[in-house]
């Protein structure tokens, strides 16, 4: 995944298959994409969504680890499938850069009408980049959406300030932060300091103005930013956003989350508050109240510390999701669920990850955005690791744990595949409508065969997730190389 978390953990799962599971995942709390800041991509412009699904450690022509990203053009009525798709690397014309080993290119990538002209974007992180002499120095690219996609032309969002920091890119998010109707990009590395660059991009490389903004979050070495998710959650028409960092308070070093609401000059740490913490963020209007709810997934069981949202490190109990409804001030109040709750499919177990990734989208069309939660960690009938991810319906209220939930995994009839260890099916998850309904449709990464990846489309009946005209989608047939671990399906772009 576009996270170092996560991208240790997976390591693990790789490792763990091969060597028949004696690596354990207790002390990995892990992560994936998060939710979308607005609606689905559309990189050819034809109306239906799409979607960017990075293999970060893919291998390209014989460079490990390099990376690489699949565009999956949405079809209406059949949804996505690896016949309508671009593979880009490094290595691919006009694309900036060069393969080389352990680059990860597509690390975190955020999807956006950059230059204006219709079709949406795509901007990809590449942390581990060579840059000089610096190994890690990192780079961002911008690559342009047009009539037949997403291209191998773009742009390089160059470091202002590479001799302080590593990991440039690791970190990325899009959306229109100050409100003047321009899509603007957030890029953080190694440091606290934030880059802001506001909207008015070109193919020729220019930008409206750049700022930098600093959440009270640690830096240095691998620290700054784990992640961050665009939103609007006070509702003025700008764009927030929520910073995942390692917390300075207590001197712990364990992970907090931060909301910065967007303002007519950007974003600014002065004006954080602190969240519950978690791991992962999407953020979505779940009681229709026109909110932007955060929802965060603690994974590893997000313990709360008496009234201080700090996590205790605990994989006793499964995992969580944290629930922080939007007001016209900004955060209220918070909720959790856990497969404890109400009638949320299944049992809090220890080293579950249930909160792992989540997103949202509105599967049925009620004006509600609906939650999937996933748990890649899940054992089923003895299977270890082999995960599934559960949907939850939003309500006036706000998320339906009482009615309505399903849960999905390989062993579910209908669904491609079959329960196997290590498969994390859940890896990464994404709600959107790719076949052009208006409805979202549920995207579940995993990491099928031993770490080469796949992507499975359950597609929305119009009232629920459905596996009617479900697939899934290997690495082999998306393009990719199988050498190594590429790790398909554990980055879709936000």
């Amino acid at each position: 995944m576009h996270k170092q978390h996560l991208r240790l953990a997976l390591a693990t799962a790789t490792a763990a298959a091969i060597t028949g599971g004696l690596l354990t995942f207790a002390a990995l709390p892990a992560s994936a994409a998060d939710s979308t800041h607005v609606a689905q991509a559309d990189f050819n412009g034809d109306g239906v969504g799409d979607v960017a699904s990075s293999a970060p450690d893919a291998s390209v022509s014989g460079h490990a680890n390099a990376g690489a990203v699949v565009v999956l053009y949405g079809t209406k009525s059949t949804g996505i499938s690896s016949s309508k798709r671009t593979t880009l690397s490094q290595n691919s014309s006009g694309v900036p850069g060069t393969a080389e080993a352990g680059d990860v290119f597509g690390y975190d990538t955020a999807y956006a009408d950059f230059n204006g002209d219709g079709y949406d974007d795509l901007a990809v992180g590449t942390p581990d980049e060579k840059v000089g002499s610096d190994a890690d120095g990192g780079t961002v690219a911008i690559l342009w959406g047009s009539k037949s996609g997403l291209t191998g032309k773009g742009l390089t969002v160059a470091d202002p300030a590479a001799s302080s920091h590593d990991y440039w890119g690791r970190t990325l998010a899009a959306g229109d932060f100050d409100g003047d109707g321009k899509a603007d990009l957030a890029v953080g590395s190694s440091s606290s300091t934030m880059y802001l660059y506001k909207g008015g991009f070109t193919t020729a490389g220019a930008y409206g103005s750049r700022t930098t903004f600093k959440p009270p979050i640690m830096s240095g070495g691998s620290d700054g930013p784990q992640h961050i998710t665009a939103g609007d959650v006070n509702g003025d028409g700008k764009t927030d956003l929520v910073v995942d960092g390692y917390e300075t308070e207590t001197g712990t070093g364990w992970n907090t989350n931060y909301w910065l609401p967007g303002s007519s000059t950007g974003l600014s740490g002065s004006s954080a508050v602190k969240l519950r913490a978690g791991i992962v963020t999407g953020i979505g209007d779940i009681n229709g109240d026109g909110y932007g709810d955060i929802v965060t997934g603690a994974d590893w069981n997000g313990t709360i510390d008496g009234d201080d949202p700090v996590a205790i490190p605990d994989s006793s109990d499964g995992g969580r999701a944290n629930i922080t409804y939007g007001s016209a001030s900004g955060p209220a109040g918070t909720t959790y669920i856990n497969q404890n709750t109400g009638s949320v499919p299944g049992t809090s177990e220890k080293d579950d990850a249930f909160g792992w990734d989540l997103d949202l989208g509105d599967i049925n069309g009620d004006g509600y955005q609906d939650l999937v939660v996933s748990t890649p960690l899940e054992d089923i009938g003895g299977v270890t690791d082999t995960g599934m991810v559960t949907v939850l319906y939003g309500s006036a209220s706000g998320v339906n744990t009482a009615s309505g939930a399903q849960s999905f995994a390989q062993s579910t009839a209908g669904v491609p595949g079959s329960d196997e260890k290590y498969d994390m099916f859940g890896v990464d998850v994404k709600l959107d409508d790719v076949n052009g309904d208006g409805k979202a449709d549920l995207i579940v990464g995993s990491t099928e065969n031993s770490g080469n990846g796949a992507v499975t489309y359950l597609p929305s009946s119009g009232t629920k997730i459905t596996t009617t005209g479900s697939r899934a989608l290997s690495a082999s047939a998306s393009g990719l190389s199988t050498a190594g671990y590429p790790q398909y399906g554990s980055v879709f772009a936000d």
